[in-house]
């Protein structure tokens, strides 16, 4: 059979036939497309008005989006949970509260087992949505508003495979998803508080503070010390810098390896060199209470590079200092 596919499949041929797939699944979403109407609107309100949780559901391949469209308003600040239409025949309509609204999904509208649910549904007093590509079919006769997907073929040569039907039905869930984030003002504060864990987590919670070199482990040296005191705080605190400061406690320079390098190039015996002589007096400084990230990428999107990075309060007072391997250490 292998061989038979070989030989009977050219490069070329396989190359029209993925291409028609795309092309006719891009089809799907023009009309989806041109078939938004003010049925979507009330959806979403309705959808933005529910104080429970979205119930969604489906059968089959229409299940499976189902749970990728409930994941995605779960993570987009609209809570939702997926129902499984056989299992809540047999005890999961447990999870089903009045307060809830359904969002019902199947291209043909006679899945069995998902009709079976709907009498249930209603019983509980569950307001229900259809996503049908057969507005006429049980589920689109007995859902409470019909969303219809005008899907013309599926990509599958049979036309059988839900291929252009479940591609619809995705991008429908996804623009209403997106419509309650717009609805709600869900912000890139709150998507953090719903990803804490992970680099996207991260990115978006995590501040300078979280991971700086403070206290005591914050190399910190005066401006009037001589370059020996100097060297001793930076080989103390092991960070590679120290941030220099004047009598009231404010960031004047830093002192880096490089600096320090540069120094003795030039003087050879820092013995009778002075801080000042040494620093870099107008250091790039992160705030106190910044995002992480933007450190990061303030560090590396540059000609040269930053290996450390004073971090100041609002008075310019050095309360940490950054470096970059710890800055990746985080997967930043």
């Amino acid at each position: 059979m292998a061989s038979r596919m070989k030989k009977n499949g050219s490069d070329a041929s396989l190359r029209a036939s993925l291409r028609r797939v795309v092309a006719l699944e891009a089809d799907a979403l023009r009309l989806l497309h041109e078939a938004i109407d003010g049925r979507f609107v009330r959806a979403a309100r309705l959808m933005a008005r529910c104080t429970g949780n979205i119930i969604v559901t489906g059968m089959g391949k229409s299940g499976i989006i189902a749970r990728k469209i409930a994941a995605t308003l779960s993570s987009t600040g609209t809570p939702a949970i997926y129902l499984d239409p056989a299992d809540a025949l047999h005890g999961d309509l447990g999870m089903v509260r009045r307060r809830d609204l359904a969002l019902a999904i199947g291209k043909s509208g006679e899945s069995a087992e998902l009709n079976a649910v709907l009498p249930a549904l209603k019983r509980l007093g569950v307001r229900v949505i259809a996503l049908t590509a057969n507005p006429t079919s049980t589920l689109g006769r007995f859902a409470d508003l019909v969303l219809a997907i005008p899907v013309e073929r599926e990509a599958c040569p049979l036309n059988l495979a839900p291929t252009c039907s479940t591609t619809a039905a995705l991008a429908a869930g996804d623009a209403l998803a997106v419509a309650l984030m717009d609805l709600r003002r869900f912000r890139r504060e709150h998507f953090a508080m719903l990803h804490p864990g992970g680099q996207l987590g991260r990115r978006l919670t995590l501040r300078v503070d979280d991971v700086m070199r403070a206290g005591r482990d914050n190399p910190v040296v005066r401006l009037d010390v001589d370059a020996t005191r100097m060297l001793l705080e930076i080989t103390r605190k092991r960070a590679g810098a120290a941030s220099v400061v004047d009598a009231r406690g404010k960031l004047v320079g830093l002192v880096t390896d490089f600096d320090i390098r540069r120094a003795v190039s030039a003087h050879g015996d820092l013995r009778r060199v002075s801080v000042r002589e040494v620093m870099n007096p107008r250091p790039i400084t992160a705030r106190s209470g910044s995002l992480a990230a933007e450190a990061a990428q303030l560090m590396s999107e540059r000609r040269n590079p930053l290996n450390v990075l004073p971090v100041v309060d609002r008075a310019r007072r050095p309360v940490g200092m950054l470096q970059i391997h710890d800055l990746r250490a985080q997967g930043l």
